[in-house]
């Protein structure tokens, strides 16, 4: 999946997605740890194939310390995430996973680091200036600002909202309306 550092006339934008939340029904307070509890949102796969179809890279950053506190290996998170790639569909599949799980180590991967994004640079020709970050907690947008990416939409859930963010929907349908009148094709 690693492609080379492209030059600025290669780079395209991306669109960083926050999973829990975003991606998939929200947990709550706790981890989903088995693909029988991930519950994939209505409408992600034709907001992830919209971003596609403009040109942008679609990379999720999500934090995941239940690996950290020994409820999942490592090895069934990337299981967990194969198993959300396949069900996506290849026309809606992330381009690149980029997981903070606590484990020693990863400290600059936390959220609201911008470590996530930073990583994802190293692995595909991302420019940042022209991308966007969705997520539905403070931490996710400040971890865009941090990472010098422009935009940004919230998906309300139950986080408390102090960190404004360039868009706020309610809900996947509102944010396909969004993207589709805010992405130009790149």
């Amino acid at each position: 999946m690693e492609t080379p550092q492209g030059s600025e006339l290669t780079k395209r934008p991306a669109i960083f997605f926050d999973r829990d939340g975003v991606v998939n029904r929200s947990p709550g307070g706790g981890y989903i740890t088995r693909w029988q509890d991930f519950v994939i949102n209505e409408g992600i796969g034709e907001a992830l194939r919209l971003c596609r179809s403009r040109g942008f890279w679609t990379v999720l950053v999500t934090s995941q310390r239940c690996v950290a506190k020994g409820l999942i290996t490592l090895e069934e998170l990337h299981s967990l995430h194969d198993e959300m790639q396949h069900s996506l569909g290849a026309a809606a599949q992330f381009d690149s996973i980029h997981v903070f799980t606590g484990l020693p180590g990863t400290e600059s991967l936390e959220k609201p680091n911008p470590g996530l994004i930073v990583e994802a640079t190293e692995v595909l020709p991302i420019d940042l200036k022209r991308s966007w970050l969705i997520g539905d907690a403070d931490r996710d947008i400040v971890m865009a600002q941090r990472a010098g990416v422009p935009s940004t939409v919230r998906v309300r859930t139950d986080h408390r909202v102090g960190v404004e963010a360039t868009f706020t929907v309610d809900s996947i349908e509102e944010l396909i309306k969004v993207l589709e009148q805010q992405l130009s094709v790149v």
